[in-house]
């Protein structure tokens, strides 16, 4: 599990990146939220780092895996929406 905890925190610190460097995520989001971008980053930087913290201990791993599992498909359907809508 050392790998999943790694990951977990890499994740986690990818969330907090969001709130100290919003502007490094502005082109990516805007992909998937076009709208309210600025919000849409705080809000994914929240998620992600609530699901790293989650997968770096046993008791919550479980759980943080399928909530990043739903996290990740959720995001790819939200680009796809916005890709296949924006002609």
């Amino acid at each position: 599990m050392p790998l999943l905890r790694t990951g977990g925190l890499l994740l986690a610190a990818t969330g907090a990146a969001h709130f100290v460097a919003p502007k490094m995520f502005e082109s990516i989001s805007k992909a998937g939220f076009p709208n309210d971008t600025e919000t849409w980053i705080r809000r994914n930087g929240a998620t992600e780092l609530a699901l790293g913290l989650g997968m770096t201990f046993a008791r919550t791993r479980k759980a943080a895996l399928v909530g990043t599992g739903v996290y990740t498909a959720w995001l790819g359907a939200r680009v796809a929406y916005h890709r296949q809508n924006a002609a």
